[in-house]
């Protein structure tokens, strides 16, 4: 059996990173290539999955402190809505009180 470090398909970085170039349809050499080669992929998308979860947890951790500020927003905004329904209530408060006299006459 051949070591991956004998392999050509194995290099190392200047960081001591190791990079394999094998790909298990094509450049296999030995029935044990494959099982290391599937023992790295399992690896990697454990790596892979552990910094999604980081950063998922990063992302809420994010949210717990923007939510605060959102909080004030949406009361200023619902604030500001009131304000702006209030200012204009003498236009609809005209209708509201035409339609009062409207329901009044029709009542026997």
């Amino acid at each position: 059996m051949i070591q991956c470090s004998e392999c050509e398909f194995f290099s190392r970085g200047p960081g001591g990173q190791v990079t394999f170039r094998c790909d298990p349809f094509s450049t296999i050499k030995e029935p044990e290539c494959l099982s290391k080669w599937q023992l790295l992929r399992t690896s990697e998308l454990g790596q892979k999955l552990d910094r999604m979860v980081a950063a998922y947890e990063a992302t809420l951790e994010m949210y717990k402190r923007i939510q605060p500020l959102q909080e004030k927003m949406f009361r200023q905004m619902e604030r500001e809505i009131d304000d702006i329904d209030d200012a204009e209530s003498w236009k609809q408060g005209d209708e509201s009180v035409d339609e009062e006299d409207d329901r009044d006459e029709r009542r026997p």
